[in-house]
């Protein structure tokens, strides 16, 4: 849902949640947390509002209530792009947390569990709430922000409205099994083949398509892999990495 979300507010069939830099945060401690220095342990604490201070300064930069999809964009790549080179230097520089910095940076369902599940769903379902009740206005969005005041939606509370849903669904998701990559941009076009771009299927069928292919991905990766497991992580990049270059083929044919 974030995926969809964001391609509908850039405007771009090839933006993903981690264009706001929600994804680029150190990983959350784990219970109990391993042995580590107390550089990577402070920064391991603030994954969850490392990801809305992120966002609010792409919106920030991206210009705010005047902040157009291109601006967007721009600003979260630039700042995304900050954030992993620090989290890289983090995994160079702490010896004693690399191993777990590095584990979590691919991706991975196992360290996930029920008590996990109970600390993020409130974030999760606010974020359900919040997209979908912007579904609408989106729609509107999608015609410029002149047809879409005409059409009774407001343009700057729509978009605000999308980015605190993104911030919530993905940071949950990521504080929870690390940025697992190519969910949030494969599965909004899968979705967009059956339902079409009207995000109001759009949005409720990507929240069902899209654990069907995380755990697909889980379970191949611990078939491939016995008697260990292929973190999903990988799988998902695997997967998505000749998609993605098959879309950005396709949207260079469509514009010659």
């Amino acid at each position: 849902m974030a995926g969809a979300a964001m391609q509908a507010l850039t405007r771009n069939p090839l933006a993903d949640p981690g264009l706001l830099g929600i994804n680029a945060g150190p990983p959350p401690p784990s219970p109990p947390p391993p042995p580590c220095s107390a550089s990577a342990a402070a920064p391991a604490g603030v994954v969850r509002p490392l990801g809305a201070a992120v966002t609010v300064g792409v919106y920030a930069v991206g210009g705010g209530r005047a902040a157009t999809p291109a601006r967007l964009a721009l600003a979260g790549a630039a700042l995304n792009a900050a954030l992993y080179s620090y989290v890289s230097a983090v995994m160079l520089l702490d010896a004693a947390g690399l191993e777990r910095l590095r584990f979590w940076t691919v991706g991975s369902l196992a360290s996930a569990d029920a008590g996990t599940v109970l600390r993020v769903l409130p974030f999760i379902a606010v974020g359900l709430l919040v997209a979908l009740a912007a579904a609408r206005p989106l729609n509107a969005l999608a015609l410029g922000d002149d047809a879409a005041q005409a059409l009774g939606a407001r343009p700057a509370v729509a978009r605000a409205g999308v980015i605190i849903a993104i911030t919530l669904l993905c940071g949950a998701a990521t504080a929870a099994c690390g940025p697992i990559v190519f969910v949030g941009l494969l599965v909004p076009h899968l979705v967009r083949a059956l339902t079409g771009p009207d995000l109001r299927w759009l949005l409720p069928y990507c929240a069902l398509l899209a654990p069907v292919l995380l755990l697909g991905s889980d379970v191949l990766g611990r078939v491939l892999g016995r008697p260990g497991e292929l973190q999903v992580g990988l799988i998902t990049a695997v997967v998505g990495g000749p998609l993605f270059l098959a879309l950005v083929l396709r949207t260079r044919t469509i514009r010659s």
